[in-house]
């Protein structure tokens, strides 16, 4: 079992689509592989996908690659991928499978209180995020988390929305009329999006259109 690192955190029908996309995107990936495999949530709301067959460690190796993964026991220096779940003047909290706490001083993304931060770069809840698990030492954003989130500021501009698919993200923007004001939607984890602007698109002014069709949390990001 490959436990990745990304959340379905909703209920309902919304679950059902989010698990119907995620099937899809497992689907596409493991085509090639001679495998069986069945997705589920765990109670801490991470993905859990059940691999079988002959192709089952390439498989396995494939999901990771491509999500992430959860797991027990983290190794001093190794790189993880975490989902952002709170912030405070001391730092984030990633959670890991474990709450991991990146201080204010490791983030490595600018002057400014975290709460600054998150504003400047558009993070938005349970967004995955690398670091480096420091064990007894700080735990710190990985080089290219960091390089991520610096790349996003010298674009045209983004917004970033949790708690809804690609498919439902770009159905809101074609329902607001901006669909040629979008490059396209990144998809960063199940149910956290981007929305890369074209170079005359104000993100401001785009989050404000979509705002009321979306019940999710928005943040833009500005060049």
């Amino acid at each position: 079992m490959v436990v990745l690192a990304t959340k379905v955190y909703v209920s309902g029908d919304a679950k059902n689509r989010a698990l119907d996309g995620l099937e899809s995107l497992v689907g596409n990936a493991l085509s090639d592989l001679d495998v069986d495999y069945d997705i589920g949530v765990r109670h801490d709301d991470f993905v859990s996908v059940t691999v079988e067959g002959d192709d089952e460690v390439v498989a396995r190796n494939v999901l990771a690659d491509e999500w992430g993964e959860v797991t027990p026991n983290l190794r001093d220096g190794e790189t993880y991928i975490g989902t952002l779940e709170s912030w405070d003047d001391d730092g984030f909290v990633l959670d890991a499978g474990q709450d991991v706490r990146i201080p204010a001083s490791e983030l490595g993304l600018g002057p400014g209180k975290p709460e600054q931060i998150v504003e400047r770069f558009g993070l938005v809840q349970h967004l995955p995020m690398r670091f480096v698990y420091g064990g007894d030492e700080p735990s710190h954003l990985a080089d290219e988390e960091r390089d991520r989130l610096f790349d996003w500021t010298r674009g045209n501009g983004r917004v970033n929305v949790n708690s809804a698919t690609r498919g439902e993200v770009r159905a809101t923007v074609n329902r607001a009329g901006h669909a040629q004001d979008i490059v396209t939607v990144e998809r960063l984890g199940v149910l956290e999006q981007s929305i890369i602007c074209t170079e005359n698109t104000d993100p401001p002014g785009l989050l404000s259109s979509i705002g009321g069709y979306i019940p999710a949390e928005i943040r833009c990001v500005i060049p």
